[in-house]
């Protein structure tokens, strides 16, 4: 399932430079706001924020950062935040699916057209892009939490489809109807998680190198930028380093 999420990779990469730490912090941010916002703010009763606030801890934001992020769900009321989606292809034909949350749709589209138009792709309609892809539950827990063998047993206790690990995290796949339900199992072993969510899984992958690939992602990271893109998903994989 490698390279499913573009935005994934970039997010949960281990030294982080500043400037992209706080780009990661504004966009967790805007989403603890939202999930207090649509429901109580207690992290228990609201997986939504509880998911929202596990992320943000896994990527080291200050617990001070967390509350005011869950107190402006309180100010402005008259400002709601709208979660779209937009599909498209880029260089080579790479499907993109870019999710947002903003305040301001003519805005967001406007800019989101524009990304794709100046980086060699073509944003299309609702469902061009996105039956290449499959919604997953998915499940990050860093690897210092557990092991590969208990977090695998886990996974396959409470029903996950697929459950692999690399160099810095687990990443567990479940039904996205069943996300919680593994999600309460492995909570009973492990109290910190990266990340918690739906994501869209590739169900084929592109394979560029090169200055083909430089060029998709060049797409992607620009994407990635805007202060109202939350998640991006790709087809994209890197095949070679040259």
């Amino acid at each position: 399932m490698a390279g499913h999420s573009h935005w994934a990779g970039i997010k949960h990469k281990k030294g982080k430079a500043d400037k992209q730490k706080s780009k990661i912090f504004s966009k967790l941010s805007k989403e603890i706001t939202v999930a207090a916002k649509l429901g109580t703010k207690d992290p228990e009763m609201n997986p939504r924020l509880r998911s929202a606030i596990q992320s943000a801890r896994s990527a080291n934001m200050p617990k001070d950062n967390i509350e005011r992020a869950i107190s402006k769900s309180d100010l402005n009321k008259n400002i709601n935040y709208e979660s779209l989606r937009y599909e498209g292809f880029g260089p080579e034909k790479i499907a993109v699916i870019v999710e947002t949350l903003t305040d301001n749709k003519n805005r967001t589209a406007s800019n989101i057209r524009t990304i794709f138009q100046k980086n060699g792709g073509n944003l299309g309609t609702s469902g061009v892009a996105s039956h290449n892809f499959k919604q997953t539950g998915v499940i990050r827990v860093d690897k210092e939490e557990i092991s590969d063998e208990k977090i695998l047993e886990l996974a396959v206790e409470s029903g996950a489809e697929e459950c692999t690990s690399n160099e810095n995290f687990h990443e567990v796949l479940s039904p996205k109807e069943n996300l919680y339900k593994v999600k309460n199992a492995i909570e009973k072993k492990v109290s910190n998680f990266i990340f918690t969510g739906i994501e869209w899984i590739a169900l084929n992958h592109i394979k560029l190198n090169g200055k083909k690939y430089e060029s998709a992602n060049c797409l992607l990271e620009t994407l990635e930028d805007d202060d109202d893109v939350q998640n991006v998903f790709t087809n994209l994989i890197n095949n070679k380093k040259n």
